[in-house]
């Protein structure tokens, strides 16, 4: 398999491998482009660096993957001993660098070193920090992202099979593009969850069934108190927005969905950002998913990897960092793709596969093996 290719043969080499990289994207950071970005300041947000100019790049043609289909309704007679795949990044955006990237390279070009190994798992996730729309008015805030249609083209390539909208960038440029990422993902049958054009919507879990096991998705947003009201995004009976981390919500959301699947999976997007440690609430939210029913917690938004923690009979990675972000050195260019095998009691197993995000903001997985 070739997630196993991936693991460290040679400790001494992992390290070697990363001086260097790190020196690179040190030294890459010199040089003299400019970066779009608001005029106010926001707390808690990275500021971003200069970006290198992009070398032409010939793309390979993507291997065909098998696309699960949704499903509403739970699975019954389920082998005890079945297995399947599931793959999670954190944070992936596809404007500034990116997106012009798309546009010159195709949509391939953000993941042209990490599509084949995310194309292995029979399901990949990951929280999608931009709209994708030509549509819409920017928020008066300090980082406002809209990502070319193509980015939903690129997250099919990649073999994504469902993406979170539940976070601070989901309405930067309002209702309409919101709208218009929902039918991108639609046209290329990429489930989303986390925001909707109502309430039902954005707080409705997502039912997913692979080789007979049924997976329930849900998603929510707690971003910290900033100079952006990002309450004020929430979303109401006639109001489109995202799914807020209500304790309720979550509780009553997650007990519904595990009446009705296997195996319930929550992404939170939460916790303060380029923080490595877990605060309070990022701990008791995840608990609570867990203690509600949640074998899997996935969380986003700090941009840099954090503690992994077994709870009762579930696990929580607290943030999957940067995935497909610009503009980011260390640590947050250092991160990981998620490897998890699932089965009717939860998760088996799990492997973290080490990942650099070059400055550009395209992912690359460290090989450990140079021979």
């Amino acid at each position: 398999m070739h997630i196993s290719l991936l693991q460290m043969k040679v400790p001494e080499l992992r390290k070697w491998y990363l001086l260097v990289a790190l020196v690179f994207f040190f030294l890459t950071a010199c040089a003299d482009t400019s970066v779009e970005s608001t005029q106010s300041s926001q707390q808690n947000e990275a500021t971003p660096t200069s970006i290198p100019t992009t070398t032409q790049i010939v793309l390979p043609e993507p291997t065909a993957t098998n696309t699960p289909q949704p499903s509403r309704t739970p699975t019954q007679g389920i082998s005890a001993d079945q297995r399947i795949s599931l793959m999670a990044v954190g944070d992936m955006m596809f404007g500034r660098t990116i997106g012009e990237l798309i546009q010159a390279e195709g949509p391939l070009a953000p993941f042209l070193y990490t599509f084949e190994t995310l194309s292995t798992a029979d399901i990949a996730v990951g929280n999608l920090e931009c709209p994708i729309s030509t549509r819409g008015t920017p928020e008066e805030k300090t980082y406002v992202f809209r990502a070319p249609p193509g980015a939903g083209e690129a997250l099919a390539l990649a073999g994504f099979d469902l993406v979170s909208l539940a976070n601070n960038h989901a309405l930067d440029y309002g209702p309409l593009a919101l709208e218009d990422t929902m039918k991108v993902l639609d046209k290329h049958k990429i489930l989303y969850i986390g925001a909707g054009m109502d309430e039902d919507a954005a707080y409705a879990p997502v039912f997913l069934e692979v080789d007979g096991l049924s997976l329930a998705f849900l998603a929510f947003a707690d971003i910290p108190p900033a100079e952006y009201d990002y309450r004020s995004w929430e979303a109401g009976p006639d109001k489109p927005g995202i799914a807020w981390a209500h304790k309720q919500r979550i509780q009553d959301g997650v007990r519904a969905a595990k009446a009705q699947a296997d195996v319930v999976i929550v992404l939170v997007h939460n916790g303060y950002e380029i923080v490595q440690k877990v605060s309070a609430i990022q701990q008791e939210i995840a608990h609570l998913a867990i203690e509600s029913g949640a074998s899997l917690v996935i969380g986003s938004h700090p941009h840099v990897l954090q503690r992994i923690e077994p709870y009762q009979d579930g696990i929580i990675f607290y943030s999957m960092g940067n995935f497909v972000f610009d503009n980011f050195l260390f640590p947050p260019n250092y991160s990981a793709i998620l490897s998890v095998e699932l089965s009717p009691n939860g998760v088996e197993s799990y492997e973290m596969i080490d990942v650099i995000v070059q400055l550009n903001g395209v992912p690359q997985i460290m090989p450990y093996d140079l021979e």
